[in-house]
């Protein structure tokens, strides 16, 4: 290969996204993978008095207290017992580390822009705006969350609260 070639071929990768795949129900969902901090086993967690239902608590990991989030909770799914494949999903957020609480995780997808098309707005059932959009791969549908805008919204600024 030529230079320009290498240069190019540089360019289409940087413009490429990889995502961690997670599964909540039987939907498969996917986020940014530099958000990632680690992935670890369910453990049980210190309930909070007071906080929404679906801020399971916080858990203390290597001296950090960390807030743990149920997204089947949070995005009103049914309730799935915690198994041997349910796993916490450790992201950094804005110098803040969450802990979020999924069904299990698949695997790690890179997406070119082409393959990831805009979030469908869905009215007002179900906010749109911490989704990024559809990733489509194949015969799969990836729901791309924002993880950035979904940890700071509003109601999360209570984690921040229980964190302290």
């Amino acid at each position: 290969m030529n230079q320009t070639t290498d240069v190019a071929l540089a360019a289409a990768e940087a413009q490429n996204s990889e995502f961690l795949v997670f599964s909540l129900g039987d939907e498969e969902y996917a986020i940014d993978i530099l958000k990632v901090q680690e992935i670890r086993g369910y453990e049980n967690v210190t309930r909070i008095a007071n906080t929404p239902e679906f801020i399971k608590g916080v858990t203390n990991l290597r001296g950090v207290i960390v807030p743990i989030v149920d997204l089947r909770i949070k995005f009103n799914l049914e309730k799935v017992e915690y198994g041997g494949q349910t796993v916490v999903i450790v992201v950094n957020v804005e110098d803040r580390i969450v802990g979020i609480v999924v069904d299990g995780v698949s695997d790690v997808m890179t997406l070119s822009p082409d393959q990831i098309k805009p979030a469908p707005e869905f009215g007002v059932t179900l906010s749109s705006d911490f989704l990024s959009g559809l990733g489509s791969l194949e015969d799969r549908m990836l729901v791309i969350v924002d993880i950035d805008k979904l940890l700071t919204s509003d109601e999360m600024a209570l984690v921040e609260k229980v964190a302290e």
